[in-house]
C-alpha cells in the first residue's frame, strides 16, 4: 500500500513539474511574440528644414488603408524617386536619413521619407518586424504613383527592419525598379532569437526553443507570420539587381545576414561590407563613398 501511495505521489509529482514546464515554456513563448509588437515612438531627430530643402508635410494611407502614415515629400523636379523605410524604434529623420536625403536630391531624387506605422507622427500602435510595415511602404509607392511617378521611376532604399520590410514589399509591386537595403536581416526567426537574448535574461543558446510557439502566439493573437517574414527567400523573386549594405562591425544584425540576402539576390547584385562599421552606420562613416555607390546604382536602375 505504501509503495503505491509513494508511486502516485511520484506521478503527481512529475506530472506538476511537466505542467510547470509547458506552462512556463508557454508563457516566455508568449512574450517573446509580444515583443515583436512593440516599439519606442520617439522624436524627429533632423528636419530637411536644416539643410535648406525644400519639403512638404504629406499623409497617406497604408496599401491596406488601416493606419494613415505621415512623411515628408522632397522634390527635386522630373527626376526618379527615392522612398525611405527606416528601422524598428526610429523615424523617418533617424540615423543620418535627412543628410543623406539632402545629398539624393542634389543628385535630381525626389525623395518621400514617412514614418512607418507606430512610429513618429504616424498612426497604429503595434509593429509587426515588416508584416504589416511592407503594406506602409507599398502606400507609399501608391502615394507616389498619384502624383504622377511614372512606371520604372521608383526605389526604395531601407535601413534595419526597414531594408528587409522593403525586400517583401518589392516583392509585392512589379513597378518598384531599384532596390537599396542598408543593414537588412535574413530571417525574421534568426533575429527574434538574437533580440530576445540580447533584451532578456534568456540565453543566447536557448532562445531558438521558443521560437515556434512564438510563431504560433504571434500569428493566432497578432495575425502576424513571422514564416513569411525571410527577405533572402523573397528577394529571389525581384525582377532586377540590388545594392546590399551592412557593416562588418554590426552588433544588432551580424553582417552574415546581410550576405546571405546578397546571395540570394538577382544576379548583378552588389554587396558591400563596410568595414568596422556598427549597425547602420556606413552612412555616417563613410558618406563620399555611400553616395557614390548608391547613386551609381540607382543610376543604372531608374530612369
Amino acid at each position: 500500500m505504501l509503495s503505491k501511495m509513494a508511486n502516485s505521489k511520484t506521478r503527481i509529482s512529475l506530472l506538476g513539474v511537466v505542467v510547470l514546464l509547458i506552462s512556463v515554456y508557454g508563457l516566455v513563448s508568449f512574450f517573446i511574440a509580444q515583443g515583436v509588437t512593440k516599439a519606442g515612438r520617439d522624436p524627429q531627430e533632423d528636419h530637411p528644414s536644416n539643410y535648406g530643402l525644400e519639403y512638404e508635410d504629406v499623409e497617406f494611407p497604408s496599401r491596406r488603408e488601416d493606419v494613415m502614415l505621415s512623411g515628408w515629400y522632397l522634390p527635386a523636379g522630373a527626376g526618379p524617386n527615392l522612398i525611405f523605410v527606416h528601422g524598428i524604434g526610429s523615424v523617418r529623420s533617424g540615423d543620418n536619413a535627412v543628410a543623406l536625403a539632402a545629398r539624393m536630391v542634389a543628385e535630381g531624387y525626389n525623395v518621400l521619407m514617412f514614418d512607418l506605422r507606430g512610429h513618429g507622427s504616424s498612426e497604429g500602435d503595434k509593429v509587426s518586424g515588416g508584416y504589416f510595415e511592407r503594406w506602409d511602404v507599398l502606400g507609399a509607392f501608391d502615394y507616389l504613383s498619384e502624383r504622377g511617378a511614372a512606371p520604372g521611376s521608383t526605389g526604395l532604399i531601407g535601413f534595419s527592419m526597414g531594408a528587409a520590410t522593403s525586400i517583401l514589399a518589392a516583392a509585392e509591386e512589379p513597378l518598384i525598379s531599384a532596390l537599396v537595403a542598408d543593414s537588412p536581416y535574413a530571417d525574421a526567426s534568426d533575429l527574434i532569437a538574437r533580440e530576445s537574448a540580447r533584451k532578456t535574461p534568456i540565453p543566447g543558446w536557448l532562445t531558438p526553443i521558443f521560437i515556434p510557439a512564438a510563431k504560433l502566439w504571434a500569428k493566432g493573437i497578432y495575425g502576424i507570420d513571422i514564416g513569411v517574414l525571410v527577405p533572402e527567400r523573397a528577394v529571389a523573386s525581384l525582377g532586377y539587381p540590388i545594392l546590399v549594405i551592412h557593416g562588418t562591425g554590426d552588433q544588432r544584425i551580424p553582417w552574415e545576414q546581410g550576405q546571405r540576402v546578397a546571395e540570394a539576390a538577382p544576379d548583378g547584385s552588389d554587396l558591400w561590407l563596410a568595414p568596422d562599421v556598427d549597425h547602420v552606420d556606413a552612412f555616417l562613416t563613410y558618406p563620399d563613398e555611400y553616395e557614390d555607390r548608391v547613386s551609381k546604382y540607382l543610376g543604372s536602375r531608374l530612369k
